[in-house]
C-alpha cells in the first residue's frame, strides 16, 4: 500500500461542454462541437465531454429521421472529427452520437472517447429514456472502463445516471471518473431542474469518483433542456460553479484526479469496503 504520507498528485482540468444543439444539422453542430473543444483546451482542458447526442440532436419523430443522422464508429464524420482535433490539441473528449452497428441494422445512443492517439472505445446506453426505447437498442457492451495515461475513464450516458448499479460497478472496476454526456428535460419546478446535478454529486461522493457531466440548453421540437452542467468531486462537492439553463459556456475545473484513488486507502469510513456484501446478496440475483 502507497505511503499515506507521500501525497502524488495528478493534476488534470476538467471541461462540460454546454452547448446548443440544431436537430439535424450535424456540420452545425460538429463544427460548433470543434469550436468549444477547441476553447476548452485554450483554456487548459485536457478532458473535455460534449452532450448526448450532440451532433444530431435529441427529439427524434420517426425512425428514418434516426437513421439519416447515425454513423459508424469509429469510421463517421462526427468522430473523425474529434480524432482529429483530440490530436492536434493533444486532449481527451467524450461526446454523445447516434451509432450505426457494423451490419447496418440497429441503432444506440454511444458515447466515445477519443485521445492524442486517436479512437479509444465506446459506450452504449444502457438504461434508454421513454420515446428512445422506439429508436435505440438497449446498450450490449456492458459497462468498460477505459486505462489512460490520464487516467482510468468510464463513462454513461443521461438515464443510466439514476442507476445506482452502473456507477458502482464503474467504481469497482477502478474508474478515476465518470464522464456523463446528458441530455436533461427542463421543468418549471426548481427542484426538478436540479434533478440531475444532484444525481451528478450523490453518485460522486458514494463511489469516490469524479463525475463530468455535459447537458444542453434550450429547444428542441417539444422538448427542452436546462443546461446545469457540472463537475462534481469524490467528496460530492462541486468544483466549479454549476452551469447556467440560458445559454452556452464550458464548465471548467483543475482537479487532482488521483484524490478519488487516495480516498480508498483509508482504514475506516472507506464506501467500497465498507459494504456488507453477504447482505446485500440476499436480494439481488
Amino acid at each position: 500500500m502507497p505511503d499515506k504520507t507521500f501525497s502524488v498528485k495528478n493534476n488534470v482540468t476538467l471541461a462540460a461542454i454546454q452547448m446548443d444543439v440544431k436537430f439535424g444539422e450535424k456540420d452545425v453542430n460538429i463544427s460548433n462541437s470543434l469550436k468549444m473543444i477547441r476553447e476548452a483546451a485554450e483554456k487548459g482542458a485536457k478532458l473535455i465531454v460534449l452532450p448526448e447526442l450532440c451532433n444530431t440532436g435529441y427529439a427524434f419523430s420517426t425512425s428514418e429521421e434516426a437513421y439519416s443522422l447515425a454513423e459508424r464508429v469509429p469510421e463517421g464524420k462526427t468522430v473523425k472529427a474529434w480524432i482529429e482535433i483530440a490530436k492536434e490539441l493533444k486532449v481527451y473528449i467524450c461526446g454523445g452520437i447516434v451509432e450505426l452497428d457494423d451490419d447496418g441494422i440497429r441503432l444506440f445512443n454511444s458515447s466515445v472517447l477519443i485521445g492524442p492517439d486517436g479512437y479509444i472505445g465506446k459506450y452504449r446506453k444502457l438504461h434508454l429514456w421513454n420515446t428512445e426505447k422506439y429508436f435505440f437498442e438497449p446498450g450490449d457492451m456492458g459497462l468498460p472502463v477505459f486505462n489512460t495515461p490520464m487516467g482510468r475513464i468510464g463513462m454513461l450516458i443521461c438515464y443510466d445516471m439514476w442507476f445506482p448499479e452502473a456507477f458502482r460497478i464503474l467504481a469497482l472496476k477502478g474508474a478515476d471518473v465518470v464522464c456523463c454526456p446528458v441530455n436533461w428535460v427542463d421543468s418549471r419546478n426548481e427542484e426538478i431542474r436540479k434533478m440531475g446535478t444532484n444525481m451528478a454529486i450523490v453518485n460522486a461522493n458514494v463511489n469516490n469518483v469524479f463525475v463530468v457531466a455535459a447537458d444542453r440548453f434550450g429547444r428542441e421540437r417539444n422538448a427542452y433542456f436546462p443546461g446545469r452542467s457540472i463537475i462534481v468531486d469524490p467528496n460530492g462537492l462541486t468544483c466549479a460553479p454549476v452551469g447556467s439553463h440560458d445559454k452556452e459556456e464550458i464548465v471548467i475545473a483543475e482537479v487532482d484526479l488521483f484524490s478519488s484513488r487516495r480516498l480508498n486507502w483509508s482504514d475506516t469510513n472507506v464506501k467500497i469496503k465498507d459494504r456488507r456484501t453477504d447482505v446485500y446478496e440476499l436480494y439481488f440475483k
